[in-house]
């Protein structure tokens, strides 16, 4: 089970990243999760204590010029585009109650040419871990796809989208939609978050008309009690793990 969980910033899509971990976990799954979102905030969401001591691999500068050939920041020259990744989950992710989870750090844009040896190493990591038989991935991004590229979407179970009832959270989710339609990525799901009402499950599903809504997870004070807390927001309500593992079951149909 290979996921990517994308949406607009602040509408509780690391919070639901993190309860996706824990849910593949509990069904047997070994499982990676990756913070690929700039604004890093996975593993204290997953109750790390201290996830400010993490440092984001782009930052690991002797590791990307070990595995790419590069000095970090230059620019020109040739480096290994294929460079070693398969060791650094054990090597360099923390160990969140089983859970092995990395943080990438922001993924520097550039122009289309561009391929620097940061961004070369994530993107291999992010790569070889959608292909990789042996866990399930949970990958945390940014408001947007630009992890993604036509050569990884194959290796993608869904592509999940957090929106909540809200014009803005909609806009973002219809773009996202309509970028990943343009690399190829047609298995995409939204997960309807923060509502509160029928009414909110229906504003989704009127503006969004066409999605497969994967699940509704309610407005949970659990949560953001957890959250404030610095606690696991994986492990603050039954009732959200419930409804989190019918989203699991779901997925695991749509994916035989």
């Amino acid at each position: 089970m290979k996921l990517a969980v994308t949406g607009k910033g602040g509408v509780g899509k690391t919070t639901v990243s993190a309860l996706l971990a824990r849910g593949l976990q509990k069904t047997g799954r070994r499982v990676i999760a990756i913070d690929a979102d700039p604004d890093s905030n996975l593993a204290a969401s997953m109750g790390f204590p201290h996830p400010e001591t993490i440092k984001p691999l782009v930052e690991l500068k002797d590791l990307i010029e070990e595995r790419t050939g590069v000095k970090p920041g230059t620019t020109g020259g040739m480096f290994r585009l294929n460079p070693l990744v398969e060791d650094i989950p054990e090597k360099y992710a923390v160990d969140i109650d089983g859970i092995k989870v990395l943080v990438a750090g922001a993924v520097k844009k550039g122009g289309s040419g561009c391929y620097c040896p940061e961004n070369t190493m994530i993107r291999s990591l992010i790569s070889h871990l959608l292909t990789e038989k042996n866990s399930a991935l949970v990958l945390d991004m940014e408001a947007g796809i630009e992890h993604l590229s036509r050569g990884t979407i194959a290796a993608v179970d869904h592509l999940i989208i957090v929106t909540e009832p809200g014009r803005r959270s909609i806009e973002t989710a219809e773009r996202i939609v309509h970028m990943a339609a343009e690399i190829g990525l047609t298995r995409v799901s939204i997960i309807g978050n923060r509502v509160r009402s029928e009414q909110d499950k229906d504003f989704l599903k009127e503006t969004l008309p066409g999605m497969q809504f994967i699940g509704f997870l309610p407005y949970d004070q659990a949560i953001r009690d957890a959250e404030i807390a610095g606690k696991s927001v994986a492990a603050a309500s039954a009732e959200m793990e419930a409804l989190i593992a019918d989203v699991i079951k779901k997925l695991e149909q749509e994916t035989r």
